[in-house]
């Protein structure tokens, strides 16, 4: 499904030119009123300064929201790489056939994780979900099988194992979790107010008055668009720590 703010260089090239278009609409009002009293144009400036305010704590808000979002994805990185790598060594207490099974499915399941992060093709993304689920499963039957064996020792491993599980559905979980819609259509109507309010008060029609805050507004939305997007736009969670990791077991 298409989603606006998983694009933020098309979401700038959106919003820059709307706003600078909605400051001229609140100009042509403003000019329709040639009449209109200094009293009222008071008025106005007050409650435009009252709107831009809470416009700025707005954004603020949301981009916080963006951020705490990030950070969370790049913990859930790191906690997945050490997964991995802890249960990696636990395989060691495994039977050895086992445990060579078991570090073979690690390498091959570490190699899906990071391209998880670094592939932009949904058909491709599939294939990965697909065979992460694959390699999930057989992981967990490797380090089940010989239970009976050391059931003191492998209990250890399969805990291990339900860890590396379990940080895929957590990290899954963060890159699902953004910022709601009801937040952006609650920035964007008061944008589009701000905007508006801008060309209604601003005496004169110079294009670097209309120009400022249209800018700024889109600017501030493609970065925050950007932050909250755990695939698209510049600002993405590079996994340094799986890569960090897979070449670690590659080299054993």
């Amino acid at each position: 499904m298409f989603n606006l703010f998983d694009y933020p260089a098309l979401l700038f090239a959106l919003a820059l030119p709307t706003f600078w278009g909605l400051a001229h609409v609140g100009a042509f009002f403003r000019a329709r009123r040639l009449e209109q009293q200094s009293v009222l144009h008071e008025d106005l400036a007050f409650i435009l300064g009252a709107a831009l305010t809470l416009l700025g704590l707005i954004i603020g808000f949301t981009f916080s929201m963006a951020v705490s979002r990030y950070d969370q994805r790049k913990n859930l990185e790191e906690e997945e790489a050490n997964a991995i790598g802890t249960e990696y060594l636990r395989a060691s207490l495994l039977p050895a056939g086992d445990a060579t099974r078991v570090r073979a499915l690690l390498r091959d399941y570490t190699e899906q994780r990071l391209l998880k992060y670094t592939t932009h093709d949904e058909s491709q993304l599939k294939q990965i979900a697909s065979e992460t689920a694959r390699l999930q499963n057989e992981m967990w039957v490797a380090v089940t099988k010989p239970v009976a064996e050391q059931p003191a020792l492998i209990a250890l491993v399969i805990a291990g194992m339900n860890d590396v599980l379990n940080s895929q559905g957590y990290t899954q979980a963060a890159w699902w979790n953004r910022i709601p819609t009801a937040a952006w259509v609650l920035v964007l109507a008061i944008c589009v107010l701000c905007n508006v309010l801008v060309g209604y008060v601003v005496r004169g029609r110079s294009g670097l008055q209309f120009m400022i805050l249209p800018i700024a507004l889109a600017i501030c939305l493609s970065l925050i668009a950007d932050i909250d997007s755990p695939r698209r736009g510049l600002i993405h969670v590079r996994p340094q720590n799986l890569e960090s990791l897979a070449r670690g077991l590659h080299s054993q």
